[in-house]
C-alpha cells in the first residue's frame, strides 16, 4: 500500500468540518499570561524574548513606524508557534497551506504600502521610476517596479510554505526509510535514524529561523513606507 506523502498537509476534519480554526488557536494556550505580581520564571522568559525580537525589528523604524510593534511582535509569535506545532507527532502545520499565508502576506503589504502612499506619497511614487532614467526606457522599468510591488506579498507567503513544507517532506521521507530499514538491516536503520534526529534539530531551527525572516521583512517594507 503507498502511502500518500502530502496527506500530513491536507486540511484536518472532524465530522467533516475543518478544524483548522481549532489548530491555528491552539498555540496562543502555549503562552502564559501573568496572574500574580511577581512573573514565575516561564513568564519572565517569554517577556524577554519578546522584548528582544521588539529591540532587534524596532531599532530602525522612526516613531511612526514604531506603532506597529505589538502588530509585529504578535506575528512572529504566532508563525513561530505554528511552525513548532508541526514538529510534533500526529499535528498539522497551518504553515504549510499557501492560502492561509497569502492571507498574512497579503493585507500586512498592503497596509505598509497604504501607509507609504498617505504618508509618503512623492516618494512611494518616485519608486517606480528610479532618478535619470532615459525617456525610452521609462515604460518599461515603470511596468518592472510595479511588477516587483505587486510580486512581494507572493514571495512572502511562497518562501514561508516552501521552507516549511520541504522540511516535512524530508523528515517524512526519511522517517518512512527509517521504518522500512529496521527489519531489514539495523545499521542502516540507525544510521537513517541519525540523520532524522539531526534534520529534526534542523527543522526546529528551520521553524523559528522562517517566522523571523517572514517578520523582518514584513518590518522592512514597513520601514521602506514610514
Amino acid at each position: 500500500m503507498n502511502q500518500n506523502l502530502f496527506a500530513s498537509f491536507a486540511t484536518p476534519t472532524m465530522m467533516g468540518l475543518p478544524i483548522i480554526t481549532l489548530i491555528i488557536m491552539f498555540p496562543y494556550t502555549l503562552f502564559p499570561t501573568p496572574t500574580r505580581l511577581l512573573n514565575n520564571r516561564l513568564t519572565s522568559l517569554q517577556q524577554w524574548l519578546a522584548h528582544l525580537i521588539l529591540k532587534q525589528l524596532m531599532i530602525t523604524h522612526n516613531t511612526k513606524g514604531r506603532t506597529w510593534s505589538l502588530m509585529l511582535v504578535s506575528l512572529i509569535m504566532f508563525i513561530g508557534s505554528t511552525n513548532l506545532l508541526g514538529l510534533l507527532p500526529h499535528t498539522f502545520t497551518p504553515t504549510t497551506q499557501l492560502s492561509m499565508n497569502l492571507g498574512m502576506a497579503i493585507p500586512l503589504w498592503a497596509a505598509t504600502v497604504f501607509t507609504g502612499f498617505r504618508h509618503k506619497t512623492k516618494a512611494s511614487l518616485a519608486h517606480f521610476l528610479p532618478q535619470g532614467t532615459p525617456p525610452p526606457l521609462i515604460p518599461m522599468l515603470i511596468l518592472i517596479e510595479t511588477i516587483s510591488l505587486f510580486i512581494q506579498p507572493v514571495a512572502l507567503a511562497v518562501r514561508l510554505t516552501a521552507n516549511i513544507t520541504a522540511g516535512h517532506l524530508l523528515m517524512h521521507l526519511i522517517g518512512g526509510a527509517t521504518l522500512a530499514l529496521t527489519s531489514i538491516s539495523p545499521a542502516a536503520a540507525s544510521i537513517t535514524f541519525i540523520i532524522l534526529a539531526l534534520l529534526s534539530a534542523l527543522e526546529l531551527a528551520v521553524a523559528l529561523i522562517q517566522a523571523y525572516v517572514f517578520t523582518l521583512l514584513v518590518s522592512l517594507y514597513l520601514h521602506d513606507n514610514t
